[in-house]
């Protein structure tokens, strides 16, 4: 019987042992890397395929752990069905950054490599890959000229400051401008500089949606396709077909495309030459995975930036409160953040941020969903040929169905949830499992045929405006057209693009939407922009939530007057009217003055005191069941397993008792969940490593045997 052999270590037969990391159920503790029989050794960053259990699977090559133990004597290992050898493999800087955000995430290293793979490399053979890489061959990359683009904007001093502080120094860089100041305009030369700097460079640009990613992509190839070749330019995000995703996977590791634009899944794109990162929209929570590795991009991106030696530029009008703290100007004793802020007050091109009018609905008319005066208003700039935007975060007609004389309200069966009423198609719908049915025509519950919506929805925002400006006529002469754009008017492929582009050409007088169309759109007409509903937020049990609402509404605000040239012809300041009834409320007085650092300072003040992120380090722990007593419990018995064993950073780890989640029932799966925190990043990680054998023993437990599922979330956005 042959000695075992540590992997990477050839066989007196010639063969080696080869380390891979296969995707293996989440938590299923089968172990980060599984050793397979190579017939010659193979580098780290090879993809393979090889058999896993009865399947074939794709894993990476990994670097042989320095402690690897021998295998057990007589273990069989299995030998590694195909080598993609049509692909360089996967350099040291990709791994290094897939192997942090499984440690530091919490997750099996083999589920974020492979989930960091374009799906469609998943399935192919090494002959398939031969085939698909023979048929789609490497386009040359068009030489680069040893000077910038053709600038097609003079920049301000504001901009050139900006981007001469981001050429000479290591960064990272908080980009702090307003709305309309130009800072894509920044990230554009910034992004020249960096290609001429080297030929082989590479630029990463992520964006939170994927609905902004063909304006940004059109503006990137305008700018760069004369230098550099159209193939340049490629795009990487979920909503692309598995294909695309491939190519532009394709064209990034081989170094062909130069500059990749994406959404959060992009920051593990594998870019060889990566010397640049660019965050826009920074502070939005769309860069907060919420699914499987529940990872943050944007930190990742600081966190790959350092590693790689690339500089990263973080851009917001109304940055995170974490990074604003982290980029806190030195004074006194404190030594300041660990970011350089770059401030642009000014906008570019643009006239004055509107003025914000604030309509306390305490003094209008009972159950109006438009003051009297704010429909004037509208009515006003309609007849003079501008378009205004009305902004609801909630989309549907109502939020629930309600019977006046039983009681019943439209619950989803499923979830502890409502189902939303959508008129247009008499459906009701769970926003949460996505179950829906017909509305019934009487009362489920006591045979009542008078049942009513309760609450509002842009569906029904856009049906009561379409009403009330029925009579009013535009200067061409035609009756005003409201339109409407949220997730339910653009599910058809191209729907969103093509109601953007009719916005564009003036063929919409008033916009109703959610805050999908609150950010990043360039709107050039729009001179109102009115928030209907925005109270909710302001008495969240999330201390993020002050923080959301203040940034989606400064986003919305930024959307009125971005061309300064069509505001002075019309010769009125554009404005931004938000209906309240709590016109005194701390956020809408910094709203008003459009004074983030002041908002940025109280909440800050306010987390300090409570002892909250930035000024401590979270985790949850959600165990998902069929019935809350048994997540509850599970939860309960991993925190008396901790405290049991004395895990290492425990004393500086705070477990709090668990609790349902807001919505404990979604798809007939109870949810719970136990929150974490401590003063020290560090404590938290070791306590959290050390935790894992614990929780997977807990989760074999027969007392917890109805358990679904459970998962650890670091750094939560949502508690």
């Amino acid at each position: 019987m042959p000695s075992p052999i540590p992997p990477g270590l050839p066989h007196a037969d010639g063969t080696a042992l080869v380390s891979v990391a296969v995707q293996t159920p989440a938590h299923s503790a089968v172990g980060d890397l599984l050793s397979y029989e190579s017939a010659v050794p193979l580098p780290p960053g090879t993809l393979v395929r090889v058999p896993l259990g009865a399947r074939e699977v794709l894993g990476v090559v990994w670097d042989a752990p320095a402690d690897a133990a021998p295998l057990p004597a007589g273990a069989a290992v299995r030998p590694v069905a195909g080598v993609l050898d049509g692909l360089a493999p996967l350099d040291a800087a990709w791994r290094r950054l897939v192997a942090f955000a499984a440690r530091y995430y919490q997750r099996a290293l083999g589920e974020v490599a492979l989930a960091a793979l374009p799906p469609q490399l998943r399935d192919l053979s090494p002959a398939q890959l031969a085939r698909r890489l023979k048929r789609a061959p490497a386009t040359a990359v068009g030489e680069a000229a040893a000077c910038y683009a053709p600038d097609t904007f003079a920049l301000s001093d504001e901009q050139r400051a900006a981007t001469d502080r981001i050429a000479v120094e290591p960064g990272p860089f908080l980009l702090y401008g307003s709305t309309g100041s130009g800072k894509t305009e920044v990230y554009l030369r910034s992004v020249q500089q960096a290609l001429a700097a080297r030929p082989d460079a590479q630029v990463l640009v992520m964006v939170p949606e994927i609905n902004l990613t063909p304006q940004l992509e059109a503006r990137f190839l305008a700018r760069f396709a004369p230098l550099y070749g159209a193939d340049s330019v490629v795009s990487l995000h979920s909503g692309m077909t598995n294909p695309q995703r491939l190519k532009s996977w394709l064209a990034a590791h081989a170094g062909q495309a130069r500059i990749v634009l994406g959404t959060r899944m992009a920051v593990f794109a594998s870019l060889p030459g990566l010397a640049l990162i660019v965050v826009d929209e920074e502070h939005d929570a769309s860069y907060k995975q919420q699914e499987g590795a529940r990872y943050s991009a944007r930190d990742l991106a600081i966190w790959r930036g350092r590693e790689q030696g690339a500089k990263v530029i973080l851009g917001s009008a109304t940055p995170s409160l974490e990074s604003w703290h982290a980029s806190r100007p030195a004074e006194g004793d404190d030594p300041g953040g660990r970011y350089l802020r770059l401030h642009m007050p000014s906008r570019i091109g643009a006239g004055a941020l509107p003025r914000v009018r604030l309509v306390d609905m305490a003094q209008q008319p009972r159950g109006a969903v438009f003051s009297p005066p704010l429909v004037a208003a509208i009515t006003e700039r309609v007849e003079r040929g501008e378009q205004c935007l009305v902004l609801l975060n909630r989309r549907g007609f109502a939020p629930v169905l309600h019977c006046t004389e039983c009681g019943w309200k439209s619950d989803c069966p499923h979830c502890s949830a409502h189902q939303v009423f959508h008129k247009i198609d008499r459906s009701l719908r769970c926003h949460h499992c996505g179950f829906a049915q017909r509305v019934p025509y009487a009362c489920p519950g006591c045979g009542n045929p008078d049942i009513a919506p309760i609450g509002r929805g842009t569906e029904q925002l856009e049906e009561q405006l379409a009403q009330l400006l029925r009579n009013v006529i535009t200067p061409e002469r035609r009756a005003a057209r409201v339109a409407r754009i949220d997730a339910d008017t653009t599910r058809a492929k191209g729907a969103l693009e093509e109601q953007l582009a009719q916005v564009h050409a003036g063929e919409v007088d008033v916009l109703v939407g959610t805050q999908m169309v609150a950010k990043g759109h360039d709107f050039r007409r729009i001179t109102l922009v009115a928030a209907v509903q925005p109270d909710g937020a302001l008495f969240s049990s999330d201390f993020r939530a002050p923080e959301r609402l203040f940034a989606l509404l400064m986003q919305a605000a930024g959307r009125a007057g971005r061309d300064a040239g069509y505001v002075a012809a019309q010769g009125s300041p554009c404005e931004m009217w938000v209906q309240t009834f709590h016109a005194d409320h701390a956020v809408y007085a910094a709203l008003r003055r459009h004074d983030y650092p002041a908002f940025a300072a109280r909440q800050l003040a306010e987390r300090a005191e409570a002892a909250m992120p930035p000024f401590a380090f979270q985790a949850l722990v959600r165990a998902d069941a069929r019935t809350q007593e048994v997540a509850q419990a599970f939860l309960g018995a991993c925190s008396e397993a901790a405290r049991a064993a004395a895990l290492p950073g425990l004393e500086h780890v705070t477990l709090f008792p668990p609790v349902p989640l807001a919505i404990q029932r979604v798809a007939n799966v109870e949810r719970a969940q136990m929150l974490l925190e401590s003063p020290r990043r560090a404590a938290l990680q070791r306590f959290l490593a050390a935790w894992q054998p614990l929780l997977h023993a807990c989760r074999a437990d027969p007392a917890h045997r109805g358990l679904v599922r459970w998962l650890v979330d670091v750094d939560p956005l949502a508690i």
